[in-house]
């Protein structure tokens, strides 16, 4: 867990191997706000009868994290339950419409359907005094299959750990990076919980939940436990006691590694792919399988050169330290390197809780999903037959418009790239039944039994990402589709247009500017493609011509970022996807105009709409300047 001494160790292991393999690598410290519990207590007050403290810990062998949530707030409460399902905008509406309040109360929530954060700021924005969050079986438990040691899935005593924050990066330094000496904000103006929470397993949150009355739930709010679920308020009450490290003891040091391979041509242009190396529990699947994913591609990328073969590119391997906090470790170490990334990194390759089954995945800028499904092509599958691409497209029946991949909303270490700095990003996974995420049973054991008994999946993903880092290292002209990025940004517009007629605003609101825009830049981004790909089939690109398109074709996304962000989340500047502010992991598509639609009237969503257009102009003009230098 970040912020222990075992974070040291792995730092070591993760600088030992890089340098054994002859990598450049080093480590860089930041003192960061962790607190660490120092209590954490929970009691079931029956209707009749004593207390009962609850045992919280999950029943195994080794260390343990404590069963806590990360910024969680500290506090000594009393009071009645009110279960609010996913203790979401529209659950608590729901609730008003029975009848019910949690004000004064102590809320229990099911994990799920958004970032627990939003539970929290929720549960806290109505009065609660104290959040209680369970896994539902429903969710990961015994209703999807064989619960753990026996099989894949959450068992009765399983705890999901997690952070409370809903913001990125050590919160007494938002916006600027916690380098010595950094300005801090007082710890009383936090952005962070101020009620005590609480994770606990489905076998605890039972206790409360069975002999819970008042009325029955909607149907859609019932759980897989064995009997009716019902919201309360009672007759059991909670006590909740929790007690974190406050002023200088909870500052801790965090380390992330960063080794790098220098390339022979443009050593001055940086693909990077990171992984965080933290966990709130063994972190078998969540993150030693994605940060042993960069450590083999180092491997592999230190063997040819070794052999002569540096990449062209220079390619940066990261490790990163807390990122189970609220990506810390990224976010800080791109707060501080912003002016050298932004000129200097190409593309970023995120592999976070990457393999743990059989079935392939990905999610990336859409300038990057045509080099992502490229490479699939080209890797075996871990099961087969054939590639991974031929697996894939069996899987859906041979439909090859069902083979998509994902946008970048929120939720991992992209997001410091990607959403504050504008710069192209994705990953590859592969993923299975599972319900151990945040707990101690995301082991050796698991994953060697469940996840991926061969580890045949891990080589697979490492061969995709290494194969990918190639080509983005090694490619004369970078690969990066705009012509796809254009086409899918435009079909994205309806998602506007219908919350624009829901709103039924008087004064019109048209996105047609928008969406000429986005024709314009779709139609030089495939007169530029036409133009490059001509250029490739006529054999290598000398390196001062490559130079002036790549610096040019670096610049489309960075132009769809603005320096003041979001009115919401001024933090995130890219205005092509960002997490949605109400689910922390749902991604939302021209958030700037789709937050104006939500919350703000005509008049504010016609004025994003214009800076929208104004943007992506701007970005087609970087594609015009990277024609007119392969020329």
């Amino acid at each position: 867990m970040a912020g222990t001494p075992a974070q040291a160790a792995t730092r070591d292991y993760v600088l030992q191997r890089m340098k054994s393999w002859g990598v450049d690598a080093w480590s860089k410290e930041y003192t960061v706000y962790l607190p660490q519990p120092d209590t954490v207590a929970a009691w079931l007050i029956p209707s009749r009868g004593s207390p009962q403290r609850l045992s919280l810990t999950e029943p195994g062998t080794g260390p343990q994290i404590p069963p806590f949530n990360g910024y969680t707030g500290d506090g000594d409460a009393t009071a009645d339950v009110v279960y609010v399902n996913y203790g979401l905008i529209e659950d608590y509406k729901t609730l008003d419409s029975l009848g019910i309040s949690v004000s004064g109360k102590i809320a229990i929530a099911r994990y799920g359907r958004s970032f627990r954060g939003i539970k929290a700021r929720e549960a806290q924005k109505r009065g609660a005094v104290g959040l209680i969050v369970y896994s539902d079986p429903q969710e990961d438990g015994y209703f999807r299959g064989d619960v753990y040691p026996k099989g894949p899935m959450r068992n009765a005593d399983g705890i999901q750990r997690g952070s409370m924050m809903n913001g990125n990066g050590d919160p007494t330094t938002p916006s600027w990076s916690s380098v010595a000496g950094a300005r801090r904000v007082p710890e009383d103006s936090l952005d962070i919980p101020k009620i005590p929470i609480i994770p606990m397993s489905y076998g605890n949150a039972r206790r409360f939940l069975e002999p819970m009355t008042g009325p029955s739930v909607p149907q859609s709010w019932q759980g897989a436990l064995p009997f009716r679920y019902h919201v309360g308020p009672g007759p059991v009450r909670a006590r909740m006691r929790v007690k974190t490290e406050r002023g200088a003891r909870a500052f801790h040091k965090i380390w992330n590694t960063v080794g790098i391979i220098r390339g022979a041509r443009w050593p001055d242009q940086w693909v990077v792919v990171g992984g965080h190396r933290d966990a709130w529990g063994p972190g078998a699947r969540d993150n030693v399988s994605g940060s042993v994913c960069v450590l083999e591609t180092a491997r592999a990328f230190a063997t040819l050169a070794r052999e002569g073969q540096r990449p062209a590119r220079s390619v940066v391997f990261a490790t990163w330290d807390a990122e189970e906090w609220g990506l810390i470790g990224s976010t800080e170490w791109v707060e501080e390197l912003e002016d050298t990334l932004r000129a200097k990194v190409v593309a970023y390759i995120n592999e976070d809780g990457t393999f743990s089954g059989p079935n392939f995945s990905g999610a990336g800028s859409p300038s990057l999903k045509s080099l992502l499904r490229a490479v699939t092509r080209v890797v075996p599958d871990p099961v087969g037959p054939g590639t991974v691409y031929d697996v894939w497209l069996k899987a859906h029946n041979g439909d090859t418009t069902a083979l998509t991949f994902g946008n970048l909303g929120g939720g991992s270490d992209f997001s410091g790239f990607y959403h504050h700095l504008g710069i192209p990003a994705g990953g590859i996974g592969f993923d299975g039944p599972d319900g151990i995420y945040h707990s101690m049973y995301d082991s050796y054991d698991w994953m060697t039994r469940f996840g991926d008994p061969a580890y045949k999946t891990h080589r697979a993903g490492a061969q995709l990402v290494a194969v990918m880092m190639g080509r983005l290292a090694n490619s004369d002209l970078l690969p990066l589709d705009y012509a796809a990025f254009g086409t899918e940004m435009n079909g994205l517009v309806a998602q506007l247009d219908s919350g624009i007629a829901k709103k039924q605003w008087t004064q019109p609101v048209s996105t047609q500017t928008l969406k000429d825009a986005l024709d314009r830049f779709t139609a030089v981004a495939r007169a530029f493609a036409a133009e490059r790909d001509s250029v490739a089939r006529g054999g290598a690109v000398d390196s001062a011509r490559a130079q002036r398109v790549n610096q040019a074709l670096m610049q489309v996304e960075r132009r769809l970022t603005r320096p003041n962000g979001l009115v919401s989340r001024p933090w995130f500047r890219s205005l092509q996807f960002a997490s949605d502010v109400d689910n922390g992991y749902a991604t939302m598509a021209f958030p700037t105009v789709n937050e104006a639609i939500r919350y703000a009237d005509a008049a504010a969503a016609t004025k994003e709409l214009g800076d929208l257009v104004n943007r992506i102009d701007q970005a087609r003009a970087a594609l015009v300047e990277a024609a007119a230098a392969l020329r």
